[in-house]
């Protein structure tokens, strides 16, 4: 450790060992008091007072046979997924409470803990939750008869996943709310899950936890916390799922075609259960899983995932040409196994990612002014987003952006026995109570590139106040009371200024920015802007926004306008030293492009946009021009033909398109194609606007008898026109709505099925 002396002051570079075991703040103790960051929790705070809780306590109302007081919320609220949003509405509720002290959310949060305690007393078995026809379901579990998918459990949609997000806002309402009953509730359903699971064996255990089930083992990690009780660490510990803890602690990446989503809260259950039992490996795996995700699967603005699946490491194209880019659920979950981590491993580099994915993704992925969340941020050129309405949108995007924006607090500051650490530079007030310390910081960053904090004791003390070096600072300036103080810090690490502080003690913090390209990750020449830790990104046109607020569509967090080539967009050619001088500041971060303006990613909204850019020399444009015009042509004419789809073995799209079946597998080849077959039956139901559809083309792998498949279109034998290249054209009913079944003949598997277009 290096230390200089100057004026009474001793400035430190600390190591990690010498930082003490980090802890986070209560969000009681930090109040966030301007900018985007306070604007945002504004906005998020209408939209969670505009929502009913009677319509969203509806499905527990229904399943405990209780007289409904509202209609429930329609969309994924009433079409399988019935209840998740209630469990996140909790844990909205909670933390809002916590940072804002506003008391109808008190209120709200009371009404709906007594409301579900009644359910809970009706069934009376500890169980409550919100899953259509749940009691059936359940005893079907208890027995062992499982059949399940990656997000179908015995044809129930991810029923796991569903009331992990009741666990969690339980244990959320007793942590932040402060509802002792709630904590009653949380201990009665855990009790009845770990009855529910008792007869069944490990590997029926495993056979259950291939379906999507989001952070159930931490939610038993919780409980033990909350209770001490052996049975639930060990609970949690039996629900780890083994097929992705397995590969991580032995530092395998197997994570290329996972739906993303569904592995991150897994990871956050493994690091928890970790620090519980001090099991280093499982530890080490979490840090092994960040470091695979945050460094060679995510993008600027720290999303992840295509079409809510991991795309190959070394070719980010799927992503560059889809409408659903990453999603926000993957950023929420990323933020708490990193925040997770930072207290686990005292180690400031995670924060440089948090920091990265907090004002880029979590900060955009709401409207500023009108409210609404986004489900997929495209990072295809010329694209758009979609925002949710409180009345017709119920993702699951909606149920973590509900949360997203009530916690910014929850990482400005940290502290470990004695010292203070500053983390973010948000503007905000800390008030450690334990230590009879006030902490007020005033900054209009990444604006102007300072934070200036004044301090506020019941009495002088010594301790150490810590500044975080964020690594993308070229360089830090400290003054403490007007003096300037050197340090030999480095980057992704502490300044420590340690004196004795009294009442109006103030420190200045001072950064260097600079803009530069960053590449995707895939070593491709697509490149996005960023200006110390702010992607920066162009406002490209207006037109076409279809779907810009969601209807209550099953699809409708998806964006419906036309996909605009690719090979139109904006490139940077030239000299790879040229494409930074081309940019000027004009100011207040927006910075001249040519004929662009680029400004904070955050800022854009309402609008096409372009956050990345191809990069060539001049040889290398005229080379590659003509090749990806034809490219890109053939596929925008495959679109346009397509009236609708279905990617079999991606998640969303089988959700979206109602897939049932029994006796089925999936998974993804190494050629990067997903796909589905089944030993018995697969269905799906495909919308056939206008009646345009003429055709269905079904793509396979595989040896394909048709004596031993059966097609059938609306439970009638479909007519087969044509099986060539591999794709089997099937003659489609001249109906706006249209199911289609595969049927596996012989009880063998059929070939491996990738994807189903309705073509015009």
């Amino acid at each position: 450790m290096k230390a200089i002396l100057l004026h009474g002051v001793t400035a430190f570079l600390l190591s990690f060992s010498a930082l003490g075991q980090m802890q986070s703040f209560s969000l009681q103790e930090v109040k966030v008091t301007g900018g985007a960051f306070k604007n945002a929790q504004d906005v998020d705070l209408r939209y969670i007072l505009s929502l009913n809780p009677d319509k969203l306590l509806a499905p527990y109302l229904i399943d405990a046979g209780l007289p409904l007081k509202a209609e429930r919320y329609g969309n994924w609220e009433s079409s399988g997924l019935d209840g998740h949003i209630g469990g996140h509405y909790l844990s909205a509720l909670a933390m809002m409470y916590a940072s804002t002290g506003n008391a109808e959310l008190k209120k709200r949060l009371d009404y709906m803990i007594d409301q579900l305690a009644q359910c809970q007393a009706k069934n009376g078995n500890g169980y409550v939750g919100g899953i259509p026809q749940g009691k059936v379901f359940w005893e079907r579990i208890y027995k062992g008869d499982i059949d399940g998918s990656s997000f179908g459990l015995n044809n129930t949609w991810v029923p796991l996943y569903n009331i992990h997000k009741l666990f969690a806002g339980l244990r959320d309402s007793y942590e932040f709310g402060g509802n002792q009953q709630a904590k009653q509730v949380l201990i009665g359903l855990g009790d009845w899950f770990a009855e529910l699971i008792r007869p069944l064996s490990d590997d029926q255990i495993q056979q259950i936890l291939r379906t999507e089930h989001g952070g159930m083992n931490e939610a038993f990690a919780d409980l033990y916390i909350l209770t001490k009780n052996q049975k639930y660490l060990e609970t949690a510990q039996r629900i780890s799922h083994r097929a992705i803890l397995n590969p991580l602690v032995q530092k395998q990446d197997k994570l290329t075609g996972l739906h993303a989503n569904t592995q991150i809260p897994k990871v956050i259950g493994f690091e928890k259960i970790a620090m519980l039992t001090e099991n280093a490996k499982w530890s080490e795996a979490a840090r092994y899983f960040w470091q695979n995700v945050s460094q060679t699967r995510t993008v600027a603005f720290g999303g992840n995932s295509v079409r809510e699946h991991f795309n190959p490491t070394n070719d980010f194209s799927s992503m560059l040409k889809s409408n659903q880019g990453p999603e926000t659920c993957n950023s929420f979950n990323m933020l708490r196994l990193s925040k997770a981590l930072f207290l686990d491993k005292n180690d400031p580099s995670y924060l440089d990612f948090y920091e990265r994915t907090l004002y880029n993704h979590i900060l955009s992925s709401q409207h500023p002014q009108k409210g609404g969340f986004v489900y997929f941020t495209p990072i295809r050129p010329n694209h758009y987003r979609v925002y949710s309405q409180p009345e017709t949108s119920m993702w699951c995007c909606v149920g973590s952006g509900l949360e997203n924006h009530t916690k910014y607090s929850e990482l400005i500051y940290s502290h470990s026995a004695n010292d203070l650490f500053v983390n973010l530079f948000i503007p905000s007030t800390l008030h450690w109570k334990e230590k009879s310390i006030q902490l007020t910081q005033a900054t209009e960053f990444p604006y102007k590139n300072q934070s200036e904090f004044v301090l506020k004791l019941a009495k002088s003390q010594a301790f150490t106040l810590n500044i975080r070096y964020p690594k993308w600072a070229d360089d830090v300036e400290v003054m403490v009371n007007g003096k300037l103080y050197p340090t030999s810090a480095q980057p992704s690490n502490y300044i420590g200024i340690r004196r004795k502080w009294k009442t109006g003690d103030k420190l200045s913090v001072r950064f260097t920015t600079s803009t530069h390209l960053e590449y995707l990750p895939d070593g491709s020449n697509w490149a996005a802007f960023v200006h110390g830790p702010i992607v920066l990104a162009a406002k490209t046109s207006t037109a076409d926004l279809v779907g810009l607020f969601a209807d209550d569509s099953r699809m409708g967090h998806e964006t419906k306008g036309k996909l605009y080539p690719i090979d139109k967009a904006y490139m940077l050619i030239g000299d790879t030293d040229t494409y930074i001088s081309k940019v000027k500041s004009v100011g207040n971060l927006k910075f001249s492009l040519d004929s662009l303006t680029l400004q904070p990613f955050y800022e854009v909204h309402d609008a096409r946009y372009q956050m990345y850019f191809q990069t060539f020399t001049q040889n290398e444009f005229d080379a590659q021009k003509a090749k990806q015009r034809q490219q890109e042509t053939e596929a925008l004419a495959m679109e346009a033909r397509t009236v609708d789809k279905v990617s079999c073995g991606e998640q969303q799209p089988e959700v979206d398109h109602s897939y049932k079946g029994e006796k089925s597998d999936a998974g993804y080849d190494d050629d990067g194609r997903f796909w589905r077959n089944t030993r018995s039956y697969m269905s799906y139901q495909l919308q056939n606007k206008g009646f345009a559809g003429k055709t269905l083309e079904i793509s396979f792998s595989g040896n394909l008898k048709t004596e031993e498949v059966g097609f059938f279109l609306n439970d009638r034998a479909a007519e087969i026109i044509a099986v060539k290249d591999r794709v089997i054209s099937v003659k489609t009913d001249n109906t706006e709505l249209i199911t289609l079944k595969i049927v596996s003949e012989n009880g063998r598997p059929t070939p491996r099925f990738h994807q189903i277009r309705l073509m015009k």
